[in-house]
């Protein structure tokens, strides 16, 4: 069961699940302790210590009845003919079998016989190799086609034999005395331990194909490659796989901030506050006194959805609101031509559903980007999410068509905002050329960010949670 264990957790991996070695020891100790012989225990027990990540569940449970069947299909008859035979009759059974075990060929098909009249179930490696190498060579890996490949598995294994010797064994048994009731009541067990062993052999079918299908899986890119890759040179199947680690580098800063915000519970030190209530001592310090200081920044989003920006945009809107246990409170707007206000659509539904239909209603045209109009009407229409304890930040390449920038409206929410900080994913070398104008923001921002990058932006967003 180890054994199977391991290759599971490999398909897992293979799967693009992510499964540390300390989970798969957890794995182990954990059916240590809830046993196998209850399933549904089982593969809760598994899927516990394995899966930390919701959107891994359904790669999961398409795999783990692949390993683990859906049911143990274990010989029902031990020992057929037990029940039904005189000890002498038992004897001769025992005798005839060894008979011919003795001279079979070829070696599966002697196993496949004596497990069929035993009652015992072949050994896990041996069935396993059985059916791997009649597989050779096949490229079939859709679970639909596992019923054709159990058949095939069958036939090079020569299964269908089995019933030819089945009753081989009946004639010489019926030869040597044993009456018609024993002989009934031994190829019915018989032939239901038969089925059994078809079962086995189909279970492994499916769990061979299985980890065919994860191992032909295009391998997880390097993540280091993937952190440091520029968002412009992305392929899609690259902003794909980097929406799962989005979540998980979400998870990391999640975890950094709240270790801060423990930390900073207990404020820093207020000297004056601390001497001024230590008077009555004769000015001997006697109680420490701390100055307290809101750590969870209120945040107010402004996204550039143009085409170039839209991928940087989907990251970091997707980061933001993994970490809204951090934040007091997050307002969304985006702009292409005009601003408008997306909260709503997170309010009523998970960050990655809000985000696509946020870029399917908001589709960019042909150099139509404007952001001086955009933040007039930002201006006008929504300075209510802006206040002393705001963090706004502003994500775009600060390029506008030659519109008009409108930096007296910038400034006015520089004046009423906490700190205004600014994310752009261009090359710092590249601003003030053509239709950018950033040179003309920058001296108005508290702090301007390149986010080039993944790794560039999760420590752009992180900043926002130190003091």
């Amino acid at each position: 069961m180890e054994q199977r264990i391991v290759e599971f957790i490999t398909a897992l991996r293979n799967a693009g699940v992510r499964v540390s070695v300390a989970e798969s020891a957890d794995a182990l100790r954990a059916i240590d302790a809830t046993g196998i012989a209850d399933r549904d225990f089982f593969r809760s027990g598994m899927r516990a210590t394995l899966v930390k990540e919701a959107n891994d569940i359904p790669t999961f449970e398409e795999l783990f009845p692949s390993f683990f069947g859906t049911g143990t299909p274990q010989m029902p008859n031990q020992g057929p003919g037990s029940g039904s035979m005189s000890e002498e009759e038992r004897q001769q059974l025992m005798q005839a079998l060894e008979e011919m075990l003795r001279n079979m060929t070829p070696e599966q098909l002697r196993q496949m016989f004596e497990s069929m009249m035993t009652g015992e179930s072949m050994n896990s490696q041996d069935l396993r190799d059985m059916v791997q190498e009649s597989m050779q060579g096949s490229p079939m890996t859709n679970p639909f086609y596992q019923a054709m490949m159990t058949r095939r598995a069958m036939r090079d294994m020569q299964f269908d034999r089995l019933e030819e010797l089945l009753q081989e064994l009946m004639e010489k048994l019926r030869e040597a005395g044993v009456s018609e009731e024993a002989l009934q009541q031994l190829a019915q067990e018989a032939r239901e331990n038969m089925e059994a062993l078809g079962e086995q052999i189909s279970k492994e079918v499916g769990a061979g194909m299985a980890q065919r299908a994860t191992e032909e899986r295009p391998k997880p890119q390097d993540m280091d490659q993937l952190m440091d890759r520029p968002f412009e040179h992305m392929r899609y199947d690259d902003v794909e796989e980097m929406r799962g680690v989005t979540n998980r580098l979400a998870a990391q800063l999640r975890s950094r901030a709240s270790l801060r915000q423990r930390r900073g519970n207990k404020g820093v030190l207020d000297a004056k506050s601390t001497i001024r209530a230590n008077l009555r001592f004769g000015g001997v310090p006697m109680e420490v006194r701390h100055r307290r200081k809101h750590l969870k920044p209120k945040l107010t989003v402004i996204c550039d959805l143009s085409t170039s920006m839209r991928p940087v945009a989907t990251f970091m809107l997707q980061m933001v609101y993994a970490l809204q246990d951090q934040v007091s409170r997050t307002r969304s707007f985006a702009f292409i031509e005009d601003m408008e206000d997306i909260s709503t659509d997170f309010k009523d539904a998970r960050p990655e559903t809000a985000i696509q239909e946020v870029l399917q209603r908001m589709r960019p045209g042909y150099y139509s980007t404007d952001l001086g109009t955009s933040l007039a009407t930002f201006a006008r229409d929504h300075m209510g999410a802006v206040d002393r304890r705001t963090t706004v930040i502003v994500l775009g390449d600060g390029r506008n068509n030659y519109n008009d920038p409108n930096l007296r409206d910038f400034e006015y929410i520089k004046r009423r905002a906490r700190k205004l900080i600014w994310f752009n994913p261009e090359n710092p070398r590249t601003w003030g050329t053509g239709d950018s104008d950033m040179p003309k923001y920058v001296p108005l921002c508290d702090t301007v960010h390149q986010v080039s990058n993944m790794r560039q932006l999760a420590a752009a967003v992180e900043s926002l949670f130190t003091r």
